[in-house]
Protein backbone atom coordinates (compact mmCIF):
# COMPACT_ATOMS: atom_id res chain seq x y z
CA UNK A 1 0.00 0.00 0.00
CA UNK A 2 1.18 3.47 -0.79
CA UNK A 3 0.55 6.06 1.90
CA UNK A 4 0.92 9.54 1.45
CA UNK A 5 1.91 11.64 4.68
CA UNK A 6 1.77 15.21 5.75
CA UNK A 7 3.28 15.90 8.25
CA UNK A 8 5.48 13.44 8.47
CA UNK A 9 8.76 15.19 10.13
CA UNK A 10 6.18 16.04 13.44
CA UNK A 11 6.44 13.70 16.31
CA UNK A 12 2.79 12.00 15.15
CA UNK A 13 3.92 11.73 11.56
CA UNK A 14 7.11 10.61 12.22
CA UNK A 15 5.96 8.32 14.37
CA UNK A 16 3.08 6.88 11.71
CA UNK A 17 5.52 6.61 9.05
CA UNK A 18 7.77 4.13 11.16
CA UNK A 19 4.66 2.05 12.10
CA UNK A 20 3.65 1.72 8.49
CA UNK A 21 7.25 1.30 6.86
CA UNK A 22 7.61 -1.60 9.80
CA UNK A 23 4.56 -2.97 8.69
CA UNK A 24 5.45 -3.22 5.02
CA UNK A 25 3.69 -0.21 3.36
CA UNK A 26 5.50 2.19 1.30
CA UNK A 27 5.84 6.09 2.10
CA UNK A 28 5.06 9.32 -0.05
CA UNK A 29 6.22 12.31 2.12
CA UNK A 30 4.81 15.75 1.73
CA UNK A 31 7.82 17.68 3.19
CA UNK A 32 8.13 21.35 3.31
CA UNK A 33 11.61 21.46 4.85
CA UNK A 34 14.02 18.79 3.41
CA UNK A 35 16.44 19.01 5.89
CA UNK A 36 14.55 17.89 8.49
CA UNK A 37 13.54 14.53 7.04
CA UNK A 38 16.77 12.59 8.49
CA UNK A 39 15.91 14.13 12.28
CA UNK A 40 12.55 12.75 12.51
CA UNK A 41 12.86 8.99 10.34
CA UNK A 42 16.61 7.89 11.21
CA UNK A 43 16.00 7.57 14.81
CA UNK A 44 12.87 5.82 14.37
CA UNK A 45 15.00 3.16 11.77
CA UNK A 46 12.89 3.69 8.90
CA UNK A 47 14.11 2.29 6.31
CA UNK A 48 14.50 5.03 3.69
CA UNK A 49 14.05 3.09 0.30
CA UNK A 50 10.50 2.79 1.65
CA UNK A 51 10.09 6.76 1.78
CA UNK A 52 9.45 8.86 -1.61
CA UNK A 53 9.24 12.89 -1.17
CA UNK A 54 7.45 15.47 -2.91
CA UNK A 55 8.43 18.45 -1.96
CA UNK A 56 5.97 21.35 -0.77
CA UNK A 57 3.72 22.66 1.73
CA UNK A 58 0.18 22.31 2.54
CA UNK A 59 -1.43 24.94 1.24
CA UNK A 60 0.29 24.44 -1.83
CA UNK A 61 -2.46 23.04 -3.81
CA UNK A 62 -0.34 21.81 -6.75
CA UNK A 63 2.11 20.44 -4.71
CA UNK A 64 -0.78 18.51 -2.50
CA UNK A 65 -1.98 17.09 -5.71
CA UNK A 66 1.19 15.66 -6.57
CA UNK A 67 1.97 13.88 -3.51
CA UNK A 68 -1.85 12.41 -3.48
CA UNK A 69 -2.14 11.57 -6.66
CA UNK A 70 -2.09 7.37 -7.42
CA UNK A 71 -1.91 6.79 -3.54
CA UNK A 72 -4.21 3.92 -1.62
CA UNK A 73 -3.72 6.30 1.50
CA UNK A 74 -3.54 9.97 2.88
CA UNK A 75 -2.69 10.54 6.27
CA UNK A 76 -2.98 14.46 6.89
CA UNK A 77 -1.17 14.92 9.86
CA UNK A 78 0.42 18.44 9.24
CA UNK A 79 -0.69 21.47 11.54
CA UNK A 80 1.33 23.74 13.93
CA UNK A 81 0.93 22.13 17.23
CA UNK A 82 1.47 25.01 19.66
CA UNK A 83 0.18 26.89 22.26
CA UNK A 84 2.57 29.59 22.09
CA UNK A 85 1.03 32.78 21.40
CA UNK A 86 4.19 33.79 18.49
CA UNK A 87 2.92 31.13 16.70
CA UNK A 88 -0.64 32.23 16.43
CA UNK A 89 -0.15 33.71 12.49
CA UNK A 90 1.41 30.51 11.74
CA UNK A 91 -1.52 28.83 12.95
CA UNK A 92 -3.86 30.55 11.02
CA UNK A 93 -2.35 29.93 8.13
CA UNK A 94 -1.75 26.57 7.99
CA UNK A 95 -3.70 24.70 10.00
CA UNK A 96 -7.17 24.80 8.90
CA UNK A 97 -6.26 26.19 5.31
CA UNK A 98 -3.94 23.12 4.50
CA UNK A 99 -6.80 20.81 6.46
CA UNK A 100 -8.87 21.88 3.47
CA UNK A 101 -6.48 21.72 0.41
CA UNK A 102 -5.42 18.58 1.89
CA UNK A 103 -8.81 16.60 2.28
CA UNK A 104 -10.00 18.30 -1.06
CA UNK A 105 -6.77 16.97 -3.21
CA UNK A 106 -7.08 13.40 -1.85
CA UNK A 107 -11.29 13.17 -2.33
CA UNK A 108 -10.87 14.91 -6.09
CA UNK A 109 -7.96 12.03 -6.23
CA UNK A 110 -10.46 9.19 -5.93
CA UNK A 111 -8.34 8.07 -2.69
CA UNK A 112 -9.99 5.61 -1.13
CA UNK A 113 -8.89 6.00 2.45
CA UNK A 114 -8.56 9.27 4.43
CA UNK A 115 -7.40 9.94 7.69
CA UNK A 116 -7.64 13.53 9.08
CA UNK A 117 -5.67 13.74 12.72
CA UNK A 118 -7.51 16.27 14.69
CA UNK A 119 -7.14 16.35 18.75
CA UNK A 120 -9.01 15.71 21.57
CA UNK A 121 -8.99 19.80 22.09
CA UNK A 122 -11.21 20.46 19.11
CA UNK A 123 -13.96 18.93 21.13
CA UNK A 124 -13.77 20.81 24.40
CA UNK A 125 -15.40 22.25 25.49
CA UNK A 126 -17.85 19.11 26.07
CA UNK A 127 -21.49 19.47 26.65
CA UNK A 128 -20.71 15.66 28.15
CA UNK A 129 -19.15 14.07 30.94
CA UNK A 130 -17.34 11.89 28.16
CA UNK A 131 -16.02 12.19 24.59
CA UNK A 132 -16.95 10.01 21.91
CA UNK A 133 -17.22 9.66 18.33
CA UNK A 134 -20.79 11.02 18.36
CA UNK A 135 -19.48 14.20 20.23
CA UNK A 136 -20.23 17.80 18.55
CA UNK A 137 -17.24 19.85 17.74
CA UNK A 138 -16.24 22.70 20.89
CA UNK A 139 -15.69 26.08 20.87
CA UNK A 140 -12.53 26.64 22.57
CA UNK A 141 -10.00 29.58 22.85
CA UNK A 142 -6.81 30.06 21.89
CA UNK A 143 -5.18 29.99 18.62
CA UNK A 144 -4.23 26.23 18.21
CA UNK A 145 -7.50 24.55 19.60
CA UNK A 146 -9.49 27.17 17.68
CA UNK A 147 -7.68 26.21 14.84
CA UNK A 148 -8.36 22.65 14.94
CA UNK A 149 -11.77 22.88 15.58
CA UNK A 150 -12.07 24.37 12.20
CA UNK A 151 -10.28 21.72 10.33
CA UNK A 152 -12.73 19.73 12.38
CA UNK A 153 -15.60 21.20 10.78
CA UNK A 154 -14.11 20.58 7.03
CA UNK A 155 -13.32 16.87 8.12
CA UNK A 156 -16.97 15.99 9.00
CA UNK A 157 -18.15 18.01 5.47
CA UNK A 158 -16.61 15.87 3.48
CA UNK A 159 -17.51 13.07 5.75
CA UNK A 160 -21.34 14.25 5.57
CA UNK A 161 -21.29 14.44 1.93
CA UNK A 162 -19.78 10.49 2.00
CA UNK A 163 -15.92 11.07 1.34
CA UNK A 164 -13.97 8.18 2.83
CA UNK A 165 -12.61 10.58 5.29
CA UNK A 166 -11.94 9.70 9.16
CA UNK A 167 -11.06 11.43 12.20
CA UNK A 168 -8.25 10.74 14.73
CA UNK A 169 -8.24 12.35 17.63
CA UNK A 170 -5.25 11.96 19.28
CA UNK A 171 -4.57 12.95 23.27
CA UNK A 172 -1.86 14.82 24.75
CA UNK A 173 1.09 12.71 23.62
CA UNK A 174 4.48 11.82 25.25
CA UNK A 175 7.19 8.93 24.38
CA UNK A 176 10.72 9.40 22.62
CA UNK A 177 12.38 10.89 19.65
CA UNK A 178 10.28 14.04 19.68
CA UNK A 179 11.86 15.60 16.23
CA UNK A 180 10.75 18.89 17.60
CA UNK A 181 10.23 19.21 20.83
CA UNK A 182 6.57 19.52 20.94
CA UNK A 183 4.13 21.01 23.06
CA UNK A 184 3.75 17.96 25.76
CA UNK A 185 7.79 16.87 25.84
CA UNK A 186 8.72 20.38 26.59
CA UNK A 187 6.17 21.03 29.60
CA UNK A 188 7.37 17.13 30.64
CA UNK A 189 11.14 18.54 30.38
CA UNK A 190 10.11 22.26 31.69
CA UNK A 191 8.55 20.20 34.81
CA UNK A 192 11.96 18.30 35.59
CA UNK A 193 13.96 21.55 35.14
CA UNK A 194 11.53 23.30 38.14
CA UNK A 195 10.22 25.66 35.74
CA UNK A 196 6.65 24.94 36.43
CA UNK A 197 5.70 24.93 40.43
CA UNK A 198 2.76 26.14 39.64
CA UNK A 199 0.07 24.17 38.19
CA UNK A 200 -3.99 24.66 37.59
CA UNK A 201 -6.51 22.14 38.49
CA UNK A 202 -8.17 19.84 36.35
CA UNK A 203 -6.53 17.23 33.80
CA UNK A 204 -6.30 15.84 30.43
CA UNK A 205 -5.77 12.76 28.52
CA UNK A 206 -2.25 11.35 28.18
CA UNK A 207 -1.06 8.81 25.44
CA UNK A 208 1.93 7.66 24.14
CA UNK A 209 2.82 8.80 20.76
CA UNK A 210 3.50 4.79 19.37
CA UNK A 211 0.58 3.64 20.28
CA UNK A 212 -1.23 6.47 18.33
CA UNK A 213 1.05 5.69 15.09
CA UNK A 214 -0.18 2.01 15.60
CA UNK A 215 -3.77 3.10 16.01
CA UNK A 216 -2.90 5.35 12.65
CA UNK A 217 -1.62 2.21 10.33
CA UNK A 218 -4.72 0.08 11.64
CA UNK A 219 -6.87 2.59 10.04
CA UNK A 220 -5.33 2.68 7.04
CA UNK A 221 -5.06 -0.11 6.68
CA UNK A 222 -8.59 -0.85 7.09
CA UNK A 223 -11.23 -0.21 3.89
CA UNK A 224 -13.45 2.59 5.00
CA UNK A 225 -16.64 1.72 5.82
CA UNK A 226 -15.43 -1.35 7.80
CA UNK A 227 -14.58 0.42 11.09
CA UNK A 228 -15.74 3.62 12.92
CA UNK A 229 -15.15 7.25 11.27
CA UNK A 230 -14.12 8.44 14.27
CA UNK A 231 -11.67 6.83 16.67
CA UNK A 232 -9.62 8.02 19.71
CA UNK A 233 -5.82 7.73 20.06
CA UNK A 234 -5.29 5.06 23.24
CA UNK A 235 -4.74 7.15 26.57
CA UNK A 236 -5.57 7.40 30.14
CA UNK A 237 -7.14 10.70 31.85
CA UNK A 238 -5.36 12.04 34.62
CA UNK A 239 -5.80 15.36 36.53
CA UNK A 240 -2.62 17.61 36.94
CA UNK A 241 -2.11 15.75 40.29
CA UNK A 242 -1.97 12.83 39.15
CA UNK A 243 0.48 13.50 36.56
CA UNK A 244 2.56 15.36 38.51
CA UNK A 245 2.89 12.05 40.95
CA UNK A 246 3.57 10.15 37.50
CA UNK A 247 6.74 12.05 36.73
CA UNK A 248 7.78 12.40 40.69
CA UNK A 249 7.35 8.22 40.74
CA UNK A 250 9.50 8.34 38.08
CA UNK A 251 12.31 10.45 38.63
CA UNK A 252 12.38 9.72 42.49
CA UNK A 253 12.48 13.33 42.74
CA UNK A 254 9.69 15.77 44.86
CA UNK A 255 8.94 17.76 42.62
CA UNK A 256 7.34 20.55 44.95
CA UNK A 257 4.19 22.47 43.02
CA UNK A 258 1.30 24.27 44.02
CA UNK A 259 -1.77 23.54 41.97
CA UNK A 260 -4.19 25.95 41.87
CA UNK A 261 -8.07 26.23 40.45
CA UNK A 262 -7.75 26.11 36.85
CA UNK A 263 -10.30 29.21 36.19
CA UNK A 264 -8.06 31.20 38.51
CA UNK A 265 -5.24 30.73 36.89
CA UNK A 266 -6.62 31.25 33.32
CA UNK A 267 -5.68 35.28 33.93
CA UNK A 268 -2.49 34.00 34.42
CA UNK A 269 -1.74 32.51 31.01
CA UNK A 270 -3.71 35.10 29.12
CA UNK A 271 -1.42 37.37 30.35
CA UNK A 272 2.28 35.19 30.04
CA UNK A 273 0.33 35.16 25.91
CA UNK A 274 0.49 38.83 26.26
CA UNK A 275 3.88 39.14 27.15
CA UNK A 276 5.18 36.40 25.05
CA UNK A 277 6.40 38.21 21.91
CA UNK A 278 8.24 40.16 23.80
CA UNK A 279 9.78 38.11 26.06
CA UNK A 280 13.01 36.48 24.71
CA UNK A 281 12.60 33.01 27.00
CA UNK A 282 9.98 30.90 26.39
CA UNK A 283 7.07 30.97 29.28
CA UNK A 284 5.44 27.51 29.57
CA UNK A 285 2.15 29.11 31.38
CA UNK A 286 0.68 29.33 27.90
CA UNK A 287 -3.24 30.41 27.97
CA UNK A 288 -4.20 27.26 25.66
CA UNK A 289 -2.60 24.84 28.31
CA UNK A 290 -4.31 26.18 31.12
CA UNK A 291 -7.60 26.28 29.27
CA UNK A 292 -7.10 22.16 28.18
CA UNK A 293 -7.15 21.36 31.99
CA UNK A 294 -9.62 23.63 32.53
CA UNK A 295 -12.20 21.76 30.40
CA UNK A 296 -10.61 18.49 29.18
CA UNK A 297 -13.24 15.76 29.50
CA UNK A 298 -12.00 12.39 29.81
CA UNK A 299 -12.89 9.65 26.41
CA UNK A 300 -15.19 7.18 26.96
CA UNK A 301 -14.02 3.69 27.98
CA UNK A 302 -15.42 2.12 24.81
CA UNK A 303 -14.10 4.78 23.00
CA UNK A 304 -12.88 2.73 19.62
CA UNK A 305 -9.22 2.63 19.66
CA UNK A 306 -8.46 0.03 16.36
CA UNK A 307 -7.79 -2.26 19.36
CA UNK A 308 -4.88 -0.85 20.37
CA UNK A 309 -4.67 -0.77 24.09
CA UNK A 310 -2.66 2.62 25.92
CA UNK A 311 0.63 1.37 27.10
CA UNK A 312 1.23 2.34 30.91
CA UNK A 313 1.50 5.96 31.61
CA UNK A 314 4.44 5.77 34.23
CA UNK A 315 6.56 3.63 31.20
CA UNK A 316 5.64 6.11 28.96
CA UNK A 317 6.85 8.94 31.39
CA UNK A 318 9.78 7.05 32.19
CA UNK A 319 10.63 6.45 28.43
CA UNK A 320 10.33 10.05 27.35
CA UNK A 321 12.36 11.10 29.84
CA UNK A 322 15.41 8.63 29.38
CA UNK A 323 15.03 9.85 25.97
CA UNK A 324 15.26 13.53 26.98
CA UNK A 325 18.64 12.57 29.33
CA UNK A 326 20.07 10.84 26.17
CA UNK A 327 19.66 14.09 24.05
CA UNK A 328 21.40 16.29 26.86
CA UNK A 329 17.87 17.82 27.06
CA UNK A 330 17.89 17.29 30.80
CA UNK A 331 20.67 16.63 33.35
CA UNK A 332 20.92 13.25 34.98
CA UNK A 333 20.14 14.60 38.72
CA UNK A 334 16.98 16.16 36.84
CA UNK A 335 16.21 12.94 34.66
CA UNK A 336 16.35 10.94 38.32
CA UNK A 337 15.82 7.28 38.41
CA UNK A 338 14.97 7.04 34.71
CA UNK A 339 18.30 7.95 33.98
CA UNK A 340 19.40 4.78 34.80
CA UNK A 341 19.65 2.89 31.91
CA UNK A 342 18.23 -0.30 32.70
CA UNK A 343 14.90 -0.45 30.40
CA UNK A 344 12.81 -1.90 33.41
CA UNK A 345 13.71 0.75 35.92
CA UNK A 346 10.18 2.30 36.06
CA UNK A 347 9.00 -1.41 37.51
CA UNK A 348 10.94 -0.05 40.46
CA UNK A 349 8.35 2.99 41.38
CA UNK A 350 5.09 2.68 43.27
CA UNK A 351 2.09 1.61 41.57
CA UNK A 352 0.05 4.87 42.59
CA UNK A 353 -0.84 7.27 40.09
CA UNK A 354 -2.03 5.44 36.92
CA UNK A 355 -5.55 4.47 36.26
Amino acid sequence: MLVTVTGGTGFVGAHSIAELVRRGHRVRMLVRDGSRIDTALVPLGVDRSAVRITPGDVTDAAAVQRAVEGADAVLHAASVYSFDSRDRARIRRTNAPGTAVVLEAAVRAGVPRIVHVSTVGALFPSPGRELSGRSPIGAPRGAYLRSKADAERLARAWQERGAPVVVSYPPALLGPHDPRLGDQTARLRAVLRGLMPVWPSGGFPVGDVRDTAAMHAALLECPYGAGPDRVFGPSRYLSTREYLAVARAVTGRRLPALVLPARAVLPVGAAADLAQPFWPWHIPAEYGAVYTCAHATPVAADADTCGVAPRPVRRTVADTVRWLRAESLLTARQAGHAARPAPDAVTLVPDGGDR
